[in-house]
């Protein structure tokens, strides 16, 4: 091993977003995170209501 420093792991490159695209990013997340977490808030009332009382 060399002494030099790289952003590579095990031979492959390590990717960071480019500053532009950071807040792409975060909308795509958003875009699928906030409809999921919706739909497992609802699932829990519904399994509570089903199976709690």
């Amino acid at each position: 091993m060399s002494g030099r420093h790289s952003d590579e792991t095990d031979g492959a490159a390590v990717s960071r977003p480019a500053a532009g695209r950071r807040g792409l990013l975060v909308l795509a997340w958003l875009w699928v995170g906030l409809p999921f977490a919706y739909g497992a808030v609802e699932l829990a009332r519904k399994l509570v209501q089903l199976f709690g009382g």
